[in-house]
């Protein structure tokens, strides 16, 4: 006897288990709050561009759960304090599409 015959023959005695769950997508923030600002900013950075998500009203934990969406969906590093988001580069655009698809209303200034 081969040893797919014997995985054949120990596949059918034992008993079923149970399916395994399908991956459950991120729950995502409900919009709980007022239009959030998209802003760029070069100050203090040594000319470099970042895209600021501001005016965010949820606790700070959430805050950075949203931050790693966005880093996640853009593919940019960044970082979330004070109730701010910060994303490398100009990604305003972006950055307010990825938003709204979250299920936040935002403005680019």
């Amino acid at each position: 006897m081969d040893w797919k015959s014997q995985l054949d023959a120990l596949r059918g005695s034992l008993p079923q288990g149970e399916e395994p769950a399908a991956a459950q997508p991120e729950p995502v923030a409900a919009p709980r709050q007022g239009r959030l600002d998209v802003l760029l900013d070069k100050k203090g950075r040594k000319g470099k561009a970042a895209t600021i998500v501001a005016g965010f009203t949820l606790p700070d934990d959430e805050v950075e759960g949203v931050a790693r969406q966005l880093k996640t969906r853009l593919g940019c590093g960044g970082s979330a304090r004070g109730g701010e988001i910060l994303i490398q580069g100009d990604k305003r655009r972006e950055v307010a599409e990825a938003l709204s698809a979250l299920g936040f209303s935002s403005r680019i200034i």
